[in-house]
């Protein structure tokens, strides 16, 4: 065991001194905001530092990420700002030295003028013109016609709207603030076309691929996605040699005849936490629909059927709610195990341990709703700028909520890190065979609450590397990475509970596990930053230790056999038969949502072409939902099911996991993975611009594929009525109950 805490404290420290390097060098060499922006010709200052920032501020409160993206990062309907603005230019200063110098279109031009023009086009665009003693930027009078000619553009889509990108009328409509957003488009473009200094490739690692301005994908990135597919295939053979060799060993355990935990004793605080299981139903039913008002979006624009509801839920309010209440609930249910668990580890029911459960309730609701009327608000441009920061909508995607909030929400995990650790304390120093186990288990939740608050770690006016780089640390670190431990050591914890595996056993796996998952997962953020104006280091750690995270998920189907053959090993294991379920669908979904459908969006040649294209949204939804939200959904049953004294009638939670399942299955074969097919050929052969363009996304073949979500989501849907049907019915039993076992 001593062997394997070391193999685990390595892991951590050292991966963390990579993390924090590769922060460290985005902080240094992240592309300049220059204080002036300079006509060379006329010396007139088009934008200032000031003019730039506020900009990135103004773009946060209509939705930021919501509405289209930036560097790849945000929602589909509309475009990818920058990729637009750069195409948008490129063709608009080729077409006027076209009529100038041969009266003509660009396109109609021969191959030896339209190569003279694009050689032109390069050097006026891709020249770094930045002055660090006056930190200015030069550009072009030809490249400020084209400037202008985007601002007109940009200024009638956010003031008057338009329905092919989900942009409601008068979404912004200050003349100041309006000018003010476009000096942010426009640095956002100039800092992916313009190379680094001394470089042949920008500060987005030439991202988008924009073949007019030669923005075509590095070697390294060549290079660096081709050894991580040859690390990917040497470690799944080293990790499945590993596998077979262990997974054997460890004490024989003789499962029992009966239930090991048919007498268990519950507390009040367990009985507590049942109204929680209300909530969260009602939560996902919240989320689920405001999915379905989301995606009908990118089919009519603007209208729900017909009826104009983006004048009250744009789209950018109803997807922020959409991925938002997703944090919310799965989250929600996670922690509520811990809190269901605690009293079980200790054997005893701590003081005020009644009374912080209520309270955190009470925060829960607070901050879910409050928060949202926030972005409501906030995108409806009722708020001045600091204010949304603090209040509103902080304009990046799983981070949308104001930093009040978030700060409230950071509080109240420390609450819950406090109640969970001081059972896990109490358990730690009885110094059993569960000690390695608790001890684990008390890192994950210590690590839970401390790394929630590096999504603190920018400010109002940070710059986008800068603030990428935190918000990966938040939603992959936070949830995909020690999230993720806590609940590995959560189950083996129920586990050795029911007498499954032993508690030594249990533990050893544990810590075992979680080295394995980190040592790729923690470096392997750097795989979100490939192309956010970071350096290579990062694209080339990313691309290495990215791979890596897939190595673990290529075992699920051992982890679903030997759940499946729990169920068969013994009687009384029926009893649990729907928790253990949906922890198989969880092991399914960890193969192929954030395995399979994950490493086809890792490598950095994938990655550079794909990037915020419905490829994404593929995994979004496999993994988010398949891996976390059908994990979640079995911790609410395994909570209910130690708590309730009936037999459980099948029918509700058999039509629950299938259609859930079998839902979301349809919902990526018929539509979310071929239209990201189509738009990653698209991306390849044209050009990133046309595969985000409306002209492709609203093409008659598109259009098909996207109503055919609507069988998935039907399906789904159905799938979600019955898992809160139930869920809510058999919480309202035994609230009602009088008794506890």
């Amino acid at each position: 065991m001593k062997k394997t805490w070391i193999a685990f404290i390595s892991v951590i420290v050292l991966s963390f001194i990579t993390l924090i390097w590769i922060g460290s060098e985005v902080y240094q060499t992240q592309p300049p905001i220059p204080d002036t922006v300079i006509v060379k010709e006329t010396q007139e200052v088009l934008y200032t530092k000031e003019d730039i920032q506020t900009g990135q501020n103004v773009w946060e409160s209509i939705g930021g990420m919501e509405v289209g993206s930036i560097w790849g990062h945000g929602s589909y309907v509309a475009p990818d700002w920058t990729a637009d603005w750069i195409h948008k230019e490129a063709v608009f200063m080729l077409n006027a030295w076209a009529k100038k110098d041969f009266n003509s279109k660009y396109e109609d031009l021969d191959v030896e003028n339209k190569a003279a023009l694009k050689a032109r086009l390069i050097k006026d665009i891709k020249t770094n013109t930045y002055n660090k003693a006056d930190k200015s930027i030069t550009i072009s009078e030809s490249q400020l016609a084209a400037i202008k000619d985007n601002i007109k553009h940009y200024t009638t889509i956010f003031s008057k709207g338009k329905e092919v990108y989900a942009i409601p009328k008068g979404a912004l409509t200050d003349a100041k603030k309006l000018e003010q957003l476009n000096a942010f488009l426009f640095w956002t473009s100039w800092a992916a076309s313009t190379n680094r200094p001394g470089k042949d490739y920008t500060y987005t690692s030439n991202w988008p691929h924009e073949p007019l301005i030669d923005n075509t994908i590095t070697k390294g990135s060549l290079i660096w996605s081709g050894l991580s597919i040859v690390l990917l295939l040497l470690f799944i053979g080293i990790l499945t040699y590993y596998y077979l060799l262990n997974h054997e060993k460890g004490d024989l355990v003789t499962k029992p005849d009966t239930d090991p935990l048919k007498d268990l004793k519950l507390y009040r605080s367990q009985k507590a936490l049942l109204k929680y299981f209300i909530v969260i139903s009602l939560l996902i039913a919240l989320q689920v629909v405001l999915g379905v008002i989301t995606v009908h979006y990118t089919v009519e624009g603007q209208s729900f059927f017909g009826f104009n509801l983006s004048s009250i839920l744009p789209y950018s309010v109803t997807r922020t709610w959409h991925t938002q209440l997703a944090i919310f609930w799965i989250a929600t249910i996670w922690l509520s195990t811990g809190l269901f668990l605690a009293p079980m580890i200790s054997g005893k029911e701590m003081k005020y341990q009644v009374f912080g459960i209520n309270f955190l309730f009470i925060a829960l609701i607070i901050i879910v709703f409050g928060s949202m009327f926030g972005e409501w608000l906030g995108i409806h441009q009722f708020l001045d700028l600091t204010t949304n920061f603090l209040f509103g909508h902080q304009g990046y995607e799983y981070m949308d909520l104001g930093r009040f909030w978030q700060i409230f929400l950071g509080i109240g995990l420390v609450l819950w890190v406090i109640m969970v650790s001081r059972h896990l304390i109490y358990g730690i120093l009885k110094n059993d065979e569960s000690k390695h186990l608790l001890i684990i288990l008390l890192i994950s939740v210590l690590a839970i609450g401390m790394f929630f608050f590096s999504g603190l770690m920018y400010g109002e006016n940070s710059s986008l590397p800068v603030i990428n780089y935190w918000r990966w640390w938040l939603v992959h670190l936070w949830v995909e990475g020690f999230f993720e431990v806590f609940a590995t050591v959560v189950i083996a914890f129920i586990f050795s509970r029911m007498k499954i595996i032993s508690t030594k056993t249990a533990g050893r796996v544990s810590v075992a596990s979680a080295s394995i998952f980190l040592a790729g997962g923690i470096i392997g953020t750097l795989h979100h930053l490939y192309y956010s104006g970071t350096p290579i280091q990062a694209i080339a750690l990313g691309a290495t230790f990215s791979a890596l995270e897939v190595v673990p998920l290529t075992l699920m189907g051992f982890e679903i056999r030997e759940n499946w053959n729990l169920l068969k090993s013994k009687q009384w294991m029926q009893k649990y038969k729907w928790p253990i379920f949906f922890f198989i669908a969880v092991a399914f979904w960890n193969f192929i949502g954030a395995g399979v459908f994950g490493f086809l969006i890792n490598p950095p040649i994938a990655l550079y072409y794909i990037q915020g294209l419905n490829t994404t949204a593929v995994h979004a939804h496999a993994a988010l939902f398949g891996v976390y939200g059908m994990l979640g959904m079995g911790f609410i049953l395994i909570c209910l099911r130690f708590y309730s004294d009936r037999t459980w009638v099948s029918t509700k939670l058999k039509r629950a996991f299938w259609l859930l399942n079998i839902g979301l299955i349809a919902m990526i074969i018929l539509s979310l993975l071929p239209v990201g097919i189509i738009q990653a050929y698209t991306s390849i052969t044209k050009g990133y611009s046309f595969a985000r363009d409306s002209e492709l996304l609203y093409s008659p073949t598109l259009q098909i594929l996207k109503w055919l979500r609507i069988v998935g989501d039907i399906i789904f849907s159905v799938g979600i009525f019955y898992f809160c049907w139930f869920t809510i019915d058999e919480t309202l039993y035994n609230l009602k109950r009088k008794d506890k076992k």
